[in-house]
């Protein structure tokens, strides 16, 4: 189990270093949140978060399945 949580976060280290060339950028997707004042900006990756979301509880349903 150690090793294969090793392996994944491994390849989530890779997928967020060359996250610039994927098509898909992670906290830049339709629907999160940017509001833009004069001296500051509040950003919140409401999409992102529920993407995530949503992979993490089906590897983690798949993973209990077993």
């Amino acid at each position: 189990m150690l090793i294969v949580l090793g392996l994944a976060l491994a390849a989530l280290g890779v997928v967020i270093s060359f996250g610039e060339r994927l098509p898909i950028r992670l906290g830049r997707l339709p629907g999160d949140i940017v509001i833009r004042g004069k001296h500051s900006v509040f950003y919140f990756p409401l999409v992102t978060c529920v993407l995530i979301s949503v992979i993490l509880s089906l590897v983690l349903w798949l993973m209990n399945r077993r």
